[in-house]
């Protein structure tokens, strides 16, 4: 088991120094390409020379491709199982080792499914049922399922007859939803609707369900002026999420779009449209970290909407003005952008349990994305 134990420390170190050499050689070019304008600027402010113009109209930046962090990968170590002593089969006394593993997020993640909606107003939220069939809400009265051939199976209507504004799955295959309209959070059971919790003075917008069976929900106060996320089980409220250690409020009030979910972590993940931020904060409350975007992109031209979380405990978060998404650690630190599917306007957010990311599109499309490897 120790032998084991090495060779996967070899396999990790390895893949360490990989990328530490394209790390390196990206450094060495961007060096180089520095020291090459500075000379060419240099020469041009001496003396006019038409070679030099030549080199100037010839140039093309290469921002974008150095934008890309080379090779990032996360690495799954292993864990130890062990095994019932069996004093008739000594020599299976110790337990098995799982496998380490290594995956990468794709420098160019890909569409694999493509599904036209009966939606052509704003689609706004999508949940998986399961890794072949999904929900889908909008600014219609109806929740559509659909498969990833496209086909509807099923529509239900709310029970107040207004639209939704957020859609989640049960661990056991509900779907809940909220309606903002009658204040209420509600089941879908078959063919019927459940109202599971009616709020006073509060309106419901994002939910999410969590790893324990609880329900999380971020709401607006009626007059508009506070901002809450609590937690369910059931009907009884478990826990409330308004204020950081000054007192001062965690999220931004106001009719804005609202979105949340829970990270493998437990740490609770806001997608805060009008603080243009993700706010994370732990499973006790305690304010995490804000993330605004990456150091170089302009705060005021981050738009967070939908969000989720993966089996990694990366966020990933559509960006609606830039039409891309951003995937986060879950400590805040940029890792890279999905911008090149062909996304428009993207909204809401979620993962199948390989990983695949489907995306909801202001227009009624869903996309199915692969971008780990």
């Amino acid at each position: 088991m120790k032998s084991e134990m090495d060779g996967m420390d070899a396999e990790h170190i390895a893949a360490i120094d990989r990328q530490e050499d394209a790390i390196n050689h990206t450094i060495t070019e961007i060096t180089q390409i520095i020291l090459d304008l500075k000379r060419l600027l240099e020469r041009l402010q001496d003396k006019l020379d038409t070679s030099d113009f030549c080199l100037v109209f010839d140039y093309t930046s290469r921002m974008e491709e150095f934008r890309i962090f080379p090779a990032w990968f996360q690495v799954t170590l292993p864990t130890f199982t062990p095994k019932k002593i069996n004093r008739d089969q000594i020599h299976q006394q110790i337990g098995s080792l799982s496998k380490q593993a290594f995956t990468f997020l794709l420098d160019e993640p890909w569409t694999l499914t493509d599904i036209q909606t009966e939606y052509r107003g704003e689609l706004r939220s999508v949940s998986c049922l399961n890794d072949s069939e999904l929900w889908t809400c909008g600014y219609d009265k109806f929740m559509r399922l659909y498969d990833l051939h496209g086909e509807l199976l099923w529509s239900v209507q709310t029970k107040s007859g207004d639209w939704t504004r957020d859609i989640t799955m049960t661990r056991s295959g509900g779907l809940v939803y909220t309606d903002i309209w009658n204040t209420s959070i509600n089941l879908v059971k078959g063919t019927q609707i459940q109202t599971l919790i009616t709020l006073r003075g509060w309106k419901p917008r994002g939910l999410c369900s969590t790893s324990s069976g609880d329900f999380l929900v971020i709401m607006d106060s009626d007059d508009y002026k506070q901002t809450k996320v609590v937690r369910y089980s059931g009907s009884t409220e478990k826990q409330s999420i308004q204020w950081d250690d000054q007192s001062k409020p965690l999220y931004i009030s106001g009719p804005y779009t609202k979105y949340l979910s829970e990270n493998r972590n437990l740490d609770i993940c806001v997608a805060d449209f009008a603080a243009r931020a993700v706010v994370v904060v732990s499973a006790a409350g305690k304010l995490r970290f804000r993330y605004t975007g990456p150091p170089s992109t302009p705060r005021e031209s981050f738009s967070p909407l939908g969000i989720t979380t993966d089996s990694r405990g990366n966020i990933l978060t559509s960006d609606d003005d830039s039409h891309r998404i951003h995937i986060i650690d879950q400590d805040g630190h940029f890792l890279r952008y999905i911008h090149n599917c062909g996304l428009q306007r993207p909204r809401g957010l979620c993962v199948d349990s390989r990983d695949n990311l489907f995306v909801a599109e202001y227009r009624g499309k869903v996309k199915k994305i692969q971008y780990y490897k």
